[in-house]
């Protein structure tokens, strides 16, 4: 067996003669979409393979479909000869620009093998002299393959070494992805040894101690993992003391470390190179000269073997010395390398001769969590997602570490200044303003964008449904501060067998019993406009005048206000006296409440729009229709055979009349909150937390508590609990429903009792509404119930709509997420927007 270790992110590049086999060892070895063929590319361009004019046009093709697929971190083969060094030159700078490893596989048959089958093919021509100038070629550049910048060489020189080779794929060194933590992450220590122990103890960490005393490792009893960003050497009082407790911990599987820049330096000098003994290097190489040649031997080899920068917690966190675009992480290469380790500058000197650094994190949008340090600040602080840690302890400043996944910062003070910084250390006060977390920019959701959560992973919205977005956001939403979540859309149950009707509960209740979700909770649907209310506990005093930062909101679907500034303030003075008065503020141990609920009546909200559309429709009905019903009444008497037809009328008339009873129902006068009624269903988010969670009994039971603190404004959500599984249990919900919506209500949405849940197929539906026949005339029309419309409707599709559906739940609870994480603006506003760009795609409105 002939083994090849092949990176999981490389460009592999196979070479060979024509007939050595390499499109069918690419069959064997990897999966059709991960290989490029020039022969197919030719095909594409030219509709014929074999026409070599084509070559330039293919290779072009190839080119752009491999950038492609590297650019997404997917491993790429390249089918061709590639028996030309120039050819090759370009696919290793391919390589080189998306920072992936080339790979060479090289399939050097005897040439008798290569001329025997080319000469049995029938679909090509080949002449003899071509094969032997190709291995000729092959041949000249054998030797040079890993000069020219390929990183691994495979060769197999027999039929047999390709038939019994086997394709193993190697991790990349910064993958770490398993480990999923926690870990505590310690910022740049440069020899300060004594202040890293008392950090380390701060942390919780129990120090090991060799005979003489010298701390040689350290565990956790909570099984924490310690991470280091490098510079853990020089211009300190004890680089060598620094590194024999890292080194010990890492050994020990207690610690990961990746290199500094001083690290690398370090190597350099160990081994003799020509380096300037500057900042710091001189004080740890005189350290290190006390110490036995084996220990400076162990240093040399444990810095020089760090990976540039490790990818943790399944993608979650990266830690790089001094940070990582997105772009760059996961990847190998020297560019990577070099940021890692040096960061990136602007080309220009500051006036104590050190470079201007380019702050890349006021850039970044990347999913990934990114510490690192390099660059002293006077403060850690969140900046979109990453945050530095070096707070120039060596300077006189602390060493800092960051509990990770609690973002909770620990920090010891430097037992004085051992080293006095070229520039000097700045105070917090004349630190440079990094971007403030309340500040947006239009590039962070204009264009395709592409949303990863947690719930359904990447959620994609594309261009032309943001700019939808960006017109109602700009021109009528709220500020972005007030909106962390807008409510997803909801499906409608499966259409019903029923004859006479298009919803019905048993379709609801079939489907989650398919999904193995044995309990719902039906709630009643209220008719009103959905709403959404960020009551805070200041709210209280109804000042409408506040800053955004510190007033509430009552929100629509897109994120309009539902009333003016004064009507605003006293619904939300009521509601914050309301939480108040159950406790539920000290409870949570928050100042605010998020709750998504519907505002009653209907025609609050919608007034102009029953006014504009539905009562002319019934007005014109109630006027038309009795007339020719009259006329008709009077043929009829006359003899005239108008029988179906005064029948279609008068039918047409009772529809009408039982259109107009549906909107009446959910219309009546309000002056100010006299009149007005708030349901909260579910309690969304609170400071640091949020309660998908929590099943929906607590939900309901926190909606209830609410409206008997103010029955005149907040009202409770109906409700039945039922086990699909129990047929008297569904029989008893039916009928619940059916009496709702023979009294004139909406229907009920049907949900699991368990609030978010994973069925056989992924992420179930949280909720289905099951809307009443006669509340249906307001979607489909007055006569929709007519046989032959009932039997069109029927062929409704509900794919899109549903897939929709969970696309924007998953955004609306990725957004909280990031709220509760105290994640910056931009990052919860990329869901919000993302849900509202959603609700622009082209999916049946009545649905």
């Amino acid at each position: 067996m002939t083994e090849l270790a092949i990176p999981d992110l490389a460009l592999v590049v196979l070479i060979g003669a024509s007939g050595a086999g390499k499109s069918t060892f690419a069959r064997a070895h990897f999966r059709p979409t991960q290989v490029l063929s020039s022969d197919v590319c030719r095909g594409l361009v030219a509709d014929d393979e074999d026409d070599q004019s084509a070559t330039p046009d293919a290779f072009a093709v190839l080119h752009f479909i491999a950038a492609t697929r590297l650019r997404a971190g997917r491993l790429t083969v390249v089918d061709a000869t590639n028996v030309k060094r120039e050819d090759r030159a370009s696919l290793v700078q391919l390589a080189r620009d998306h920072d992936v490893l080339p790979v060479a596989i090289v399939l050097d048959l005897p040439e008798g093998v290569c001329q025997e089958r080319n000469a049995a093919r029938t679909d090509r021509d080949l002449p003899r002299g071509v094969v032997s100038r190709q291995r000729a070629e092959l041949h000249r550049g054998l030797r040079g393959l890993s000069r020219e910048g390929f990183r691994k060489v495979h060769r197999l020189t027999s039929v047999a070494d390709v038939e019994s080779a086997v394709v193993t794929w190697e991790k990349q060194y910064n993958d770490e992805r398993e480990r999923t933590g926690p870990f505590d992450v310690v910022g740049d220590v440069h020899g300060c040894r004594a202040e890293l122990e008392e950090l380390l103890t701060a942390l919780g960490w129990q120090l090991a101690r060799d005979d003489a005393g010298r701390p040689v490792g350290a565990t956790h009893p909570g099984g924490r993992t310690a991470l280091f960003l490098g510079d853990l050497v020089d211009r300190g009082p004890d680089s060598p003391g620094v590194l024999r407790l890292v080194m010990g911990m890492v050994r020990a599987g207690t610690a990961l470390c990746v290199p500094g820049n001083h690290e690398n330096k370090l190597v350099k000098a160990l081994r003799g190179r020509d380096v300037q003994v500057t900042h710091g290097l001189a004080e740890t190489l005189e350290q290190l000269s006390a110490e036995s040649p084996e220990f400076r031997a162990d240093v040399e080899q444990f810095c020089d073997g760090l990976v540039s920068h490790l990818v943790l917690d399944g993608g979650a966190l990266v830690v790089a010395h001094a940070g990582l675009p997105e772009h760059l992480q996961g990847r190998s290469s020297g560019r990577v390398r070099s940021f890692a380790l040096y960061g990136d500058t602007t080309g220009e000197t500051d006036e104590f001769g050190l470079p201007v650094r380019y702050p890349w994190a006021q850039d970044y949008r990347g999913r990934a969590t990114v510490l690192y340090g390099h660059t002293p600040v006077p403060e850690p602080e969140w900046v979109n997602n990453t945050m530095c840690l070096d707070t120039g302890c060596v300077f006189g400043g602390r060493l800092t570490a960051l509990r990770y996944p609690e973002r909770e910062l620990v920090a010891v003070p430097a037992q004085r200044t051992w080293y006095e910084p070229a520039r000097p250390f700045l105070s917090a006060d004349d630190a440079p303003p990094a971007r403030p977390d309340a500040v947006l920019d239009v590039a962070d959701v204009l264009g395709k964008r592409v949303v990863e959560t947690r719930l359904s992973g990447r959620v994609t919205v594309r261009e032309e449904n943001a700019a939808a977005a960006i017109e109602v956001m700009s021109r009528f939403a709220l500020a972005p501060q007030q909106l962390a979540y807008l409510p997803p859309t909801m499906s409608p149950v499966a259409t019903s067998a029923r004859e006479d009707l298009l919803e019905h509960p048993a379709e609801a209740f079939s489907y989650y019993r398919g999904e193995g979700v044995d309990r719902v909770v039906c709630q009643e649907k209220h008719m009103g406009s959905r709403a959404v209310a960020l009551v805070r506990r200041a709210d209280a005093d109804g000042d409408p005048g506040r800053p955004v930062t510190e007033r509430g909101a009552l929100y629509t679907r897109t994120g309009r206000s539902l009333f003016g500034a004064e009507l605003t303030a006293a619904f939300l003075a009521r509601t914050a006296q309301a939480v108040a008065a159950t406790g539920l503020f000290d409870e949570l141990g928050s100042d605010w409440l998020l709750l998504d609920g519907e505002l009653l009546p209907w025609s609050a909200k919608a007034g102009e729009l029953i006014r504009g559309q539905y009562a002319p429709v019934g007005a014109a009905a109630r006027a038309a229709l009795p007339v020719a019903e009259a006329v008709l009444a009077e043929a009829a008497g006359r003899g005239l055979d108008v029988g179906d037809l005064l029948d279609r009328q008068r039918a047409r008339r009772a529809d009408a009349e039982g259109f107009t009873a549906a909107y009446r129902r959910y219309c009546w006068p309000t002056d100010g909150l006299t009149g007005t009624a708030f349901a909260p269903f579910q309690l969304l988010a609170a400071a640091g937390a949020t309660f998908s969670d929590r099943p929906h009994d607590w939900h309901l039971a926190v909606g209830d508590r609410l409206a008997a603190a103010d029955p005149g404004l907040l009202r409770g959500t109906g409700h039945r609990f039922v086990d699909v599984t129990d047929p008297a249990q569904e029989e008893a919900a039916t009928a619940w429903w059916t009496e709702l919506t023979a009294g004139g209500g909406e229907g009920m949405v049907v949900k699991p009792a368990g609030n978010l849940t994973r069925g056989r197929r992924g992420v179930v539906q949280p909720g289905l509404k099951v809307r009443g026949r006669e509340y249906l005339r307001l979607v489909y029309g007055p006569e929709y119930t007519e046989p032959a419309n009932l039997a069109r409707l029927r062929e409704r599709n509900l794919g899109r709509k549903r897939g929709l559906a969970l696309r924007e739940y998953a955004l609306g609870l990725e957004g909280l997420e990031r709220l509760a994480r105290g994640e910056p603006l931009w990052r919860v506003h990329e869901c919000v927007f993302a849900v509202l760009a959603l609700e622009s795609e082209p999916v049946d409105p009545r649905l």
